[in-house]
């Protein structure tokens, strides 16, 4: 009678789940975009005869529209993406190509970004003493750390303190002690929230010091919404003292704003400490839940008057959707010399915390890499869980390893995207003949967007090395100078090569042949996905 009740209530409970797929916000939200890419492509296929006219001019439009965009500043294998599409399917390449270029609400996020730009510039000026710094003790770097702040606004810092978090569990214990001890405020942005262990344990601080007078403000990216958050959970923080936003929430409208999504991951306490990383919120990312096997990430806490500039990040995205300015005075903390007594705080040297911006002609995020790999003398290390490469970052990569520099990746063995999976190996091969060494996680899957080189420049933030990170998303890192924590990351990536499996050119050969196939395919339309 027990086995009958129990195999019941399994029955009942796939039941639910069943409902939930078919009438939850996922489904219904696909649905209604499938209904209509049919309305606004179908009308094609019953013009009749009339689709030969229609067809002729199309090609006219198809070739003004390829022309434009091989003399335009894109990438050159999102041009060869879309001449493609445009030549295969001409009508469909045409109006999807017009749709892209034509979205006032792009327009104007775009131009309520420069204008908080504006807003908060005089909030990032240059130290004076800085850049004299720079110049005389740090010359080599001084061009990247003005690249940073003219094409991503903001200013390198001298003598910070920094604290590396080789895993995710590493983080989530700072945080907990460092959210804490919060007076003032608590900024948190972050792509991903979930409900566990790791969120109900925050939750728990968050209450009790919105309780107690603390400012606490929450966005998390509108993704979120469809699978991992539940309905009103906005509405629940609010009841909670907690002010909380969601970036670009989902809707079931096409729109080509809404695949730019908030991929940042921030937290600011006070204007005295503030978190950058890979680490989202939620328990595989502190091994709390096993998705792909063991969950390699990575964070770092940074200390001083960096702080300012991923409180102005956070406040930037925050105020996005906003008509009013913010006192950002009230958020910035006096004075330069606010690092803890803490012997884990690595001091000295240089940062640039930065921020990247889809709405702008400027790649911060992957010409911040390109230069790290350019300007190697020995080494490059890097950790990510893609490798999605325009044509550009390939040869750049190559060519360091050419003049014999060690270039080695880290990739996950496990992979969380099958495609990713499929993608990231068509480069293998090229990759290994020219000298890069390829190493895959064999417990299972990294997460973490670390560069490391010859000991005195890294850079640890959200930007995966593929064209969404590099181009379609909101990102963030910081870029680490001559800082004694550079020693923890190049020690980090060492102990992880030890778990890891090289790659070579006969484990290329013995790939699984429909993977193969399917990841050259994609390769034709990688930079749209």
């Amino acid at each position: 009678m027990t086995e009958i009740g129990e195999e019941k209530k399994s029955f009942l409970a796939r039941l639910g789940g069943l409902t939930r797929l078919i009438f939850g916000r996922t489904t219904l939200f696909i649905l209604f975009l499938l209904l209509q890419v049919v309305v606004l492509f179908g009308g094609f296929f019953i013009l009749g005869e009339r689709i030969i006219v229609l067809n002729y001019i199309m090609g006219f439009v198809a070739m003004v529209i390829m022309v434009y965009v091989v003399n335009s500043r894109r990438d050159a294998n999102m041009k060869m993406t879309w001449i493609v599409i445009i030549l295969a399917v001409p009508i469909f390449g045409v109006v999807l190509f017009i749709y892209t270029r034509v979205q006032p609400g792009t327009n104007v996020r775009s131009e309520r970004i420069a204008q908080l730009i504006e807003e908060q510039r005089a909030y990032l000026a240059p130290d004076r003493q800085v850049v004299e710094e720079e110049l005389a003790y740090a010359r080599n770097e001084y061009g990247i750390f003005k690249y940073i702040y003219e094409g991503g606004n903001y200013p390198s810092y001298i003598d910070p303190g920094i604290k590396y978090f080789p895993l995710g569990e590493d983080k989530y214990r700072e945080m907990l002690r460092q959210l804490a001890s919060a007076r003032d405020f608590i900024f948190m942005e972050y792509f991903i929230i979930e409900e566990g262990e790791m969120w109900n344990s925050i939750l728990e601080i968050l209450r009790e010091k919105a309780e107690s007078g603390v400012e606490v403000r929450l966005m998390y990216d509108g993704t979120c919404n469809l699978t991992l958050l539940p309905k009103g959970f906005v509405g629940k923080m609010e009841d909670y003292g907690i002010k909380c936003k969601v970036f670009s929430p989902m809707v079931p409208f096409l729109s080509t704003h809404q695949n730019n999504r908030d991929h940042r991951k921030i937290l600011v306490i006070d204007g005295r400490v503030a978190f950058t990383g890979g680490v989202n919120l939620a328990d595989e990312y502190i091994n709390k839940k096993v998705r792909f096997g063991h969950w390699k990430d990575t964070a770092i806490m940074v200390q001083g008057a960096s702080v300012d500039s991923f409180t102005l990040m956070f406040l930037q995205m925050w105020n996005i959707d906003e008509h009013i300015t913010d006192d950002y005075g009230r958020f910035i903390v006096a004075g330069n010399d606010r690092i803890d007594n803490d012997e884990e705080l690595r001091r000295g040297g240089y940062i640039a915390p930065y921020g990247d911006s889809p709405m702008d002609d400027e790649a911060v995020g992957e010409k911040v890499y390109m230069d790290i790999i350019s300007k190697a003398e020995e080494y490059v290390h890097i950790m990510t869980p893609y490798l999605i490469l325009s044509e550009t970052m390939v040869h750049t990569l190559i060519f360091a390893a050419q003049r014999g520099i060690d270039v080695k990746i880290i990739l996950p063995h496990i992979p969380d995207k099958k495609y990713a999976y499929w993608l990231a190996r068509t480069h293998y091969h090229e990759l290994i003949s020219g000298g890069v060494k390829i190493y895959e996680y064999t417990p299972g899957f990294v997460h973490a967007k670390v560069f490391c080189s010859d000991d005195i420049r890294a850079v640890v933030g959200t930007i995966n090395l593929d064209y969404r990170s590099l181009y379609l998303h909101f990102e963030c890192a910081a870029y680490i100078y001559d800082n004694p924590v550079i020693e923890d990351i190049a020690e980090d990536f060492d102990d992880t090569l030890s778990k890891c499996e090289r790659i070579t050119v006969e484990n290329c050969r013995r790939f699984s042949p429909v993977g193969k196939v399917l990841g050259k395919a994609l390769k034709i339309v990688a930079p749209l996905m």
